[in-house]
């Protein structure tokens, strides 16, 4: 079984900054790729940020130069740094882990920032 925990989320203000971590535990193979999805009231699920084992890494154009994206793979933990955040970014954010092609997600956090 595997677990993924997020934790970071908050209240900020606009402008603040937050820093969301996840670590994935368990019977877990070799982590490929973990990342950053948000969901927003009435919207769909997207992706944030990514990053491969390897350290590639993407981005959402949304918030490219704002947030970054590391990871520990020893620990299978990954974090997003979150920079001049914006109401616009309020939204439960979700860590994604795939290992052998089986994906595993977090419960999501909220972040909301205010105006």
């Amino acid at each position: 079984q595997v677990q993924v925990v997020e934790s970071g989320g908050g209240l900020v203000q606009a402008g603040g900054s937050l820093r969301l971590s996840c670590a994935a535990s368990g019977s877990i193979a070799r982590v490929n790729f973990m990342g950053w999805f948000r969901q927003a009231p009435g919207k769909q699920r997207e992706l944030v940020a990514g990053i491969l084992s390897g350290g590639y890494t993407n981005y959402a154009d949304s918030v490219k130069g704002r947030f970054t994206i590391s990871r520990d793979n020893a620990k299978n933990m990954v974090a997003l740094q979150m920079n001049g955040l914006t109401p616009e970014d309020t939204a439960v954010y979700y860590c994604k882990v795939v290992s052998a092609l089986r994906e595993y997600w977090g419960q999501g956090t909220q972040v909301t920032v205010s105006s």
